[in-house]
C-alpha cells in the first residue's frame, strides 16, 4: 500500500517525470481491489479513470503550463453527488438504475482543474445515519479491522482516503457525517460553512443543515482543494459570495483563545482515551502560549433532540419526490394511486429513512407543528447567537469529535436512539452553519483512531484550517 502523499509532492513527482499518472491510478484501482472486503465503493469507473490518466499524462508532457490547480489528483465522490451520465442512488433502491443528467458543481469544479474521480462511494441511505450501516449496498467496515463501522454517513469516503483508494473524497455534512467517520478513520474531515460550497448535484437530505464536506490525510490538501471548489454558484441560491481566501497558504497559530465545554469533556459517556488525549493536547497548547478556557455552554443536551425534529422534518418534504412516477424504483403490483404510492415508498425506502420520514411527518402535523418544529427552530436560533457571541471572544471552540472509539457493526441495531445520540458533539457546527474540522488526535490500545474538533466562526475556514494543519503536528 502506498504512502500517502500530499498534493503537492504528486504534482512535483508528476512534472519531474519521478511519477506517472497511469501508475498512480492503477495503484488506487489495486487498493480497491485489495480492499474489497471493506465494501467502500459502488462503483468504480476504471476504464475512465484510465483514459483520463493517459490523457492528463499527454497533457503533463506536452502543456505543462496549462494544467489545472488540481492535476493527477484522484477523487472518490459521495453516492448522494450527480455526476452527468453515471448512476446515483443516495444507496437507496427507490433511485434503483437513475442517471443524472447532469454534474454537480463541486465535481465540475475539480474536473476543470485537472482533477479525476476514480468512483462513487458507499453512503447510509439518503445520508441518514451515523454508521454507514444503512445502506442498500450493505454496511461499510472500518480499515481497522474488528469488524467495525467507519463512521457516517460518509463512511465510504472516509475509509476510501484511509485505505489509500484515493487522494481526498467528497462527501457531506449534515450533522458531522464528514467528522465523525474521519474521526472513526483517523484522517481529516472538514465542514466548511454552510453556502461555502455550492450544494447544486447534492440529493438533498435535509437542506438547511447539508454542506458539501472533504476528507484526506493532509490538511494542506483539504486546504487545496477547498479553494477550488468554494465560491459563489448561480445555480444554488444558498450558496455564498464572501470571497475565498487563499486556504492553502497555511501558517502555523499562535497565541490563539480556545473555548471548552466543562459538559462536553466531563460527559458521562466520554471514552477514557478519548478524554485524556483531549487533556494532554490541552497542555500541549498552554505551554505553546495559547489560552483554554473552560466556558459555560447552558444547550448541550438541547443539541441533539433540536437536530433530529428539525432535520426529519425537512427530510420529510425533501423525499416525497420520490414516488416512482418520474423515475428510480416503481412497484409492479399496483391496484391503485394509493397503492402505487404507498408501495412504491414501502419498498424502495430503508428502516431508518422511513423512521426519519415519519418522525419528520409528524413533527409537522398540524396538532404538533407549534409544539416541536417551531420550537426547536426557536432552540436553534438560541444556540446559533449563543455560539455567534462566543466566538466574538475566543478563536476556536475545541472538542472530541465523538464520544467513543468506532463501535461494531451491528451492535445498535435494536437501539438507534443511541446511534443518534453518537452526534451529540458534532451538530451543533450544523445547527449554526459554522465551519468545522476533525483531525486525527490518537489511537486506543486496539488501534481505534479517535479524533479532536475545532469550529470556528462564519466563513473562518482559512483560520480553521491554520489551526488544524498546526494540531496535525502537534497530535
Amino acid at each position: 500500500m502506498q504512502s500517502p502523499q500530499s498534493i503537492k509532492s504528486i504534482q512535483a513527482g508528476l512534472l519531474d517525470g519521478s511519477l506517472k499518472m497511469e501508475t498512480r491510478v492503477d495503484n488506487h484501482l489495486a487498493s480497491i481491489k485489495k480492499s474489497e472486503d471493506l465494501n467502500i465503493y459502488i462503483e468504480v469507473f476504471e476504464e475512465e479513470i484510465r483514459k483520463a490518466a493517459e490523457e492528463l499524462q499527454e497533457k503533463i508532457n506536452t502543456h505543462p503550463d496549462k494544467l489545472g490547480k488540481l492535476f493527477g489528483v484522484v477523487f472518490s465522490i459521495k453516492d448522494v453527488l450527480c455526476y452527468k451520465d453515471h448512476k446515483v442512488t443516495a444507496a437507496s433502491k427507490i433511485l434503483d438504475g437513475f442517471e443524472s443528467q447532469f454534474t454537480a458543481t463541486a465535481i465540475q469544479r475539480i474536473l476543470d482543474e485537472d482533477g479525476l474521480i476514480i468512483g462513487r462511494t458507499n453512503c447510509d441511505e439518503f445520508a441518514m445515519g451515523s454508521s454507514n450501516e444503512n445502506s442498500v449496498y450493505g454496511a461499510c467496515k472500518n480499515g481497522h479491522g474488528d469488524n467495525r463501522v467507519p463512521g457516517g454517513s460518509s463512511g465510504g469516503a472516509a475509509v476510501s482516503v484511509q485505505m489509500h483508494t484515493c487522494d481526498v473524497a467528497l462527501g457531506t455534512d449534515t450533522g458531522g457525517s464528514v467528522r465523525q467517520p474521519a474521526a472513526f478513520c483517523g484522517v481529516v474531515g472538514m465542514k466548511p460553512t454552510y453556502g461555502r460550497i455550492s450544494r447544486y448535484g447534492l440529493i438533498a437530505y435535509a437542506s438547511s443543515f447539508d454542506q458539501l464536506g472533504l476528507l484526506g490525510h493532509h490538511t494542506e490538501d483539504i486546504a487545496t482543494v477547498l479553494e477550488v471548489v468554494s465560491g459563489k454558484d448561480s445555480f444554488d441560491a444558498t450558496s455564498s459570495n464572501t470571497p475565498v481566501d487563499k486556504y492553502a497558504d497555511l501558517q502555523a497559530i499562535e497565541n490563539k483563545k480556545f473555548a471548552y465545554f466543562n459538559e462536553v469533556v466531563n460527559h458521562p459517556k466520554l471514552n477514557e482515551n478519548i478524554k485524556s488525549s483531549t487533556f494532554d493536547l490541552f497542555g500541549k497548547l498552554k505551554e505553546k502560549g495559547h489560552t483554554v478556557d473552560d466556558v459555560e455552554f447552558e444547550y448541550l443536551d438541547y443539541l441533539v433532540p433540536t437536530y433530529y425534529v428539525l432535520t426529519t422534518a425537512e427530510a420529510s418534504s425533501n423525499l416525497s419526490r420520490y414516488d416512482g412516477v418520474r423515475y428510480g424504483h416503481r412497484s409492479k403490483e399496483i391496484k391503485s394511486f394509493n397503492d402505487f404510492y404507498h408501495k412504491t415508498r414501502t419498498e424502495g425506502f430503508g428502516l431508518e429513512v422511513k423512521r426519519r420520514i415519519m418522525l419528520g411527518t409528524f413533527v409537522l402535523s398540524s396538532g404538533y407543528y407549534d409544539a416541536y418544529y417551531s420550537k426547536a427552530q426557536k432552540v436553534r436560533n438560541k444556540i446559533s447567537k449563543a455560539i455567534t457571541k462566543m466566538l466574538e471572544e475566543y478563536d476556536y471552540i475545541i472538542m472530541p469529535t465523538t464520544t467513543d472509539i468506532a463501535w461494531e457493526i451491528g451492535a445498535f441495531d435494536k437501539d438507534p436512539v443511541s446511534v443518534y445520540l453518537s452526534d451529540v458533539f458534532t451538530v451543533l457546527a450544523n445547527l449554526c452553519g459554522l465551519p468545522a474540522v476533525s483531525v486525527p488526535l490518537g489511537k486506543d490500545a486496539n488501534g481505534h483512531s479517535y479524533g479532536i474538533q475545532l469550529i470556528s466562526s462564519k466563513y473562518n475556514e482559512a483560520k480553521l484550517l491554520n489551526a488544524a494543519f498546526s494540531f496535525q503536528n502537534i497530535t
